[in-house]
């Protein structure tokens, strides 16, 4: 009697973990998730699992292959589930609030399970998040330009001025550095920088690439840093373009780089010796640099696209004449010379060739003509 009641359970926990709402982690969007929390009612996979087992007081999770489960919890579930829980969760997310992927650093995925199920930041309309009020004053460990040692550094962020400062001293009246808000692209990059909550802030300087690299300790802080200057971002967008719908503001905000790593590369001559460096392609801005860290890029390269005579091609042209030591080469043209390049290994290579690919297939917008224009003005 007992065996067949459990595998009446087992039979009706298979049925609910079919539908086709729990195909996907509730959390991160990984596919075919096998954990499940028993008090949320949610599918989700084993990472972010991890991070709900230490939300004991609000999550309780258990292996939906290995765990027994009995029938009041498989009821519960079968009563909830992802999109039950997605409406009430993530009813209100503000259109800048990032919500992280699979992809995503263990912070990001953490701080974002905790506001939707311990702090319930989104359930309401309206409600003042602390990261949405268009200020944001703080300390931030700022890795130093020449020596990279990382030091404690007040940051002001300002909606009302549209820019992100920084001042050397705590006491300083002026900043050493003052961003302007449009120029920003952050990224989490915990494990280049070495600190599990590193975060590295691009802008733009004379329509020069200059990066910063940051960390907190408190995993919720530097999260909320993230997520204030998306606001301010946003509301910059909004006022900038008055007509844009909240698709294209979302699309317009920080995004994470499209591909990053080493390759070598030789010259404009291409009869140089290829010389190794770290590239990262920010959408279509190519960047270089002698060390992974370091604050200026050596140099950076447009990838405009197909339809404007940009391509990329597997291989180096025949009778490359520049010395190189890796051997899977890969060659951007441009409307006014070949890019050469060569990486490591043949994944590496076509790893690159499709994130070139992909934006090379994307159509130009009206601000990356004009991008375009000052590369060829400054080459």
């Amino acid at each position: 009697m007992m065996a067949e009641k459990d595998d009446k359970n087992i039979k009706a926990l298979r049925e609910v973990w079919r539908r086709p709402e729990n195909a996907l982690c509730a959390d991160c969007g990984k596919p075919d998730p096998d954990w499940a929390s028993y008090t949320l009612g949610v599918f989700i996979c084993l990472r972010c699992s991890g991070i709900h087992r230490n939300i004991p007081g609000i999550s309780k999770v258990k292996s939906l292959r290995m765990d027994h489960w009995d029938e009041a919890q498989v009821q519960f579930l079968k009563q909830h589930g992802n999109a039950v829980a997605k409406a009430m969760y993530e009813a209100h997310i503000p259109i800048y609030y990032y919500q992280p992927t699979h992809d995503d650093c263990h912070v990001l995925r953490e701080q974002w399970i905790r506001a939707k199920y311990e702090r319930k930041e989104f359930t309401q309309p309206g409600r003042q998040l602390p990261y949405s009020n268009g200020l944001k004053e703080g300390i931030l460990w700022k890795q130093g330009r020449d020596n990279g040692q990382f030091l404690p550094r007040k940051f002001l962020l300002s909606e009302r001025e549209g820019c992100l400062k920084y001042f050397a001293k705590q006491d300083a009246k002026e900043p050493k550095i003052n961003i302007k808000i449009d120029t920003i692209n952050a990224t989490f990059q915990p494990v280049k920088i070495g600190k599990p909550n590193g975060l590295q802030i691009t802008y733009l300087k004379d329509n020069k690439t200059r990066n910063i690299f940051l960390y907190h300790e408190d995993g919720k802080e530097i999260v909320d840093w993230f997520n204030a200057i998306r606001s301010v971002q946003a509301h910059y967008l909004k006022v900038a373009f008055p007509v844009a719908s909240d698709n294209e503001i979302k699309s317009r905000l920080m995004r994470n780089f499209l591909k990053e790593g080493y390759m070598e590369k030789t010259g404009p001559k291409q009869r140089e010796a290829f010389k190794k460096r770290w590239f990262t392609l920010d959408h279509r801005r190519l960047m270089y640099f002698k060390d992974p860290l370091d604050a200026f890029a050596k140099g950076e390269v447009f990838v405009g696209s197909g339809e404007h005579g940009y391509s990329v091609k597997q291989g180096l042209p025949p009778g490359t004449q520049g010395g190189f030591s890796w051997h899977y080469g890969l060659t951007i043209v441009t409307p006014d010379r070949e890019y050469l390049f060569t990486c490591e290994t043949e994944s590496e290579q076509q790893d690159w060739i499709a994130a070139f690919s992909r934006v090379i297939e994307q159509p130009m917008t009206p601000q990356e003509y004009a991008i375009e224009a000052y590369f060829k003005l400054s080459s």
